[in-house]
């Protein structure tokens, strides 16, 4: 199946000069979205995490799913001041602002293997965050998956040092 039919681009959105790769028309398909879940899950499920953590919030869609399919738990990395217990911070920079996510303390257990997940690698901030918060709270990143990569900018660089796996490529 050909996935990257499946995404809708949407040119100058959210500011002019960025192309938005819209997964909602990949995610009300429930074949083409199965078959991303299923097509992901098979490149991680050997790593033998026990949980995934996403970033709010089209990463909660993927990694969610992904975390119900693998079988393991599912951590939320929340924006700032929506989590009701004690937790850890971090600040990173997207591709057009920065922002902060937040996880649980008590989420993460040490020496647990997680798969950090969201639905676009662009310039890693995201991700970069959520894996030093994994990592800070004693977690081991065995791979960060994406359902897209934005193959033109420098997310993949700004993630050495981790298995970096994507579905679709642009």
């Amino acid at each position: 199946m050909d996935l990257k039919s499946y995404i809708r681009e949407i040119p100058d959105f959210p500011q002019k000069g960025v192309s938005f790769k819209d997964i909602t028309t990949l995610l009300k398909d429930g074949e083409a979205f199965k078959y991303a879940i299923d097509q992901l899950a098979s490149k991680v499920e050997h790593l033998g995490a026990e949980a995934v953590v996403s970033p709010e919030a089209r990463g909660f869609v993927v990694g969610g799913a992904l975390a119900y399919r693998l079988g393991t738990g599912f951590v939320p990395a929340r924006k700032a001041g929506k989590l009701p217990c004690e937790a850890l911070s971090g600040t990173y920079t997207l591709e057009y602002g920065v922002d902060c996510l937040e996880i649980h303390k008590d989420a993460i257990r040490p020496g647990q293997r997680v798969i950090v997940c969201d639905d676009l690698l662009a310039t890693g901030g995201t991700i970069s965050v959520v894996a030093n918060m994994v990592k800070e709270l004693g977690g081991s990143v065995a791979a960060v998956a994406f359902l897209i990569e934005l193959t033109y900018l420098p997310g993949r660089e700004a993630l050495k040092g981790y298995d970096v796996i994507s579905l679709i490529r642009y």
